[in-house]
């Protein structure tokens, strides 16, 4: 390391440990980022189909995307690097939400009225309309492409909702790149290859990190972004008692196949489709990227540690995904050969992130953040900052939750919507969709 002793370590380089360390060297920290990885967004990130869209079962949860998306549609000025590099970019598609028991239409427009999010209301033959060649039946609930079910006739129609200011940014690696880049302006520091092995402290206070080379970094301020690794990380810090909320790695795949059609300019917009349990999203290329919606007739592939998880796409979920897809858009071809990546996902209980502070003073946490917080890393950052700030001096954020209003929107989250202590219901949405 250059310098002296560092006010914060973030351990993790995601897209998420990326942008809350350029929003605490922003408040003049001196920041240390520790990664196991190479690069800034080779873990979890480099996974993600980086979807921006506002659905979400909360208020929180919507006006933190919706106030998120004005970063990504703004990047530059977000990013405010002083010498030209390269960005990620965020492209405008729009998102369609098919209709499904899962989310009811009307309380998914009560948030967007709430937040001021737009939205049209589509019905059967206006999607039709919107996007040729798209079957509109009505098939929940999500069944195996094996089950006997799956090609049963539909029991009527869809509608959707469309969000036209949704999209997706085109490289969540380079865009975790981008933030790394932007904290590197501000001196913020970051160390690869190497891996946290003990997280030090002196009776309730955390007070820094040792590294498998035996190198100690002490700082009165830790963040766990550590993705898939973050439980790990807080074993070693002995936190956790007190958390209702569990978070597990869990390994998810995304394919890619030719968009319908030879459409070589993109395929559309964004895809939610809930109601056969995938979700489609434009690439590069004439290409689409599929993926699931984690419906109740997968079982989840839970990993004990994710350095052992095969990073390679598998027959039968492909298979699963893609097949899906051509279900509702017939002119889907399916490869023979699964094509795609597969990534280890850090989940919360509740698909519910958790950013909060911990029982270890100093000690904070950005977790279960993968499959639906990509697009608002900008934000949490913001949130981390705000945390640290007030909790460091003294606000009690477990018994008054700190409030962060949005600077573009004027929506005001509380961040008690991500308590490590909040109660799991019924009423959660326990999918990925949030």
């Amino acid at each position: 390391m250059t310098g002296g002793q560092p006010d914060a370590v973030v351990v993790g380089a995601g897209v998420i440990g990326a942008a809350v360390a350029l929003e605490l060297a922003r408040t003049g920290r001196q920041v240390v980022v520790v990664d196991k990885a190479g690069a800034a967004g080779h873990g979890s990130t480099s996974a993600s189909s980086a979807i921006i869209r506002f659905n979400y079962s909360t208020f929180d949860g919507v006006a933190t995307a919706w106030e998120a998306h004005h970063l990504w549609a703004s990047w530059p000025d977000h990013l405010r690097l002083g010498t030209r590099r390269l960005l990620a970019a965020f492209h405008r598609t729009g998102a369609v939400l098919l209709d499904s028991p899962a989310a009811a239409p009307a309380d998914v427009t009560a948030l967007f009225e709430r937040a001021g999010v737009p939205y049209e209301r589509w019905d059967a033959p206006t999607l039709r309309r919107r996007l040729p060649g798209i079957d509109t039946g009505r098939y929940w609930p999500p069944k195996p492409v094996d089950d006997d079910g799956f090609f049963s006739p539909a029991a009527g129609e869809l509608g959707a909702l469309f969000t036209p200011d949704a999209g997706f940014v085109d490289d969540p690696q380079l865009a975790a790149r981008n933030l790394a880049d932007a904290a590197g302006e501000l001196r913020a520091e970051f160390l690869f290859h190497r891996t946290v092995v003990a997280v030090e402290r002196h009776a309730d206070r955390v007070t820094g990190v040792r590294l498998a080379d035996g190198t100690r970094i002490s700082a009165p301020v830790v963040v766990n972004a550590a993705g898939p690794w973050s439980g790990g990380l807080n074993r070693l810090a002995g936190v956790g008692d007190d958390f209702t909320v569990g978070v597990r790695p869990l390994r998810e795949e995304v394919h890619q196949i030719a968009a319908p059609g030879g459409r070589t300019a993109g395929f559309g917009p964004v895809v939610a489709d809930v109601d056969l349990g995938t979700y489609l999203r434009p690439a590069t290329a004439g290409r689409l990227l599929v993926g699931g919606t984690q419906p109740a007739c997968d079982p989840p592939e839970w990993v004990d540690d994710p350095d052992e998880a095969d990073p390679r796409p598998t027959a039968h979920r492909f298979r699963a995904q893609v097949t899906r897809a051509a279900r509702r858009f017939p002119e889907i071809g399916i490869p023979n050969r699964p094509v795609g990546v597969a990534g280890v996902y850090d989940v919360a209980d509740d698909w519910t992130p958790i950013y909060d502070r911990t029982a270890l003073d100093g000690y904070y946490v950005a977790m279960g953040t993968s499959g639906n917080q990509f697009k608002n890393a900008p934000l949490v950052g913001r949130f981390l900052a705000t945390l640290v700030d007030l909790v460091e001096a003294g606000h009690d954020h477990d018994h008054d939750p700190v409030h962060h209003r949005g600077e573009h929107t004027g929506n005001v989250v509380d961040l008690g919507a991500f308590s490590r202590r909040r109660p799991v219901g019924p009423g959660s949405a326990r999918t990925v969709m949030g």
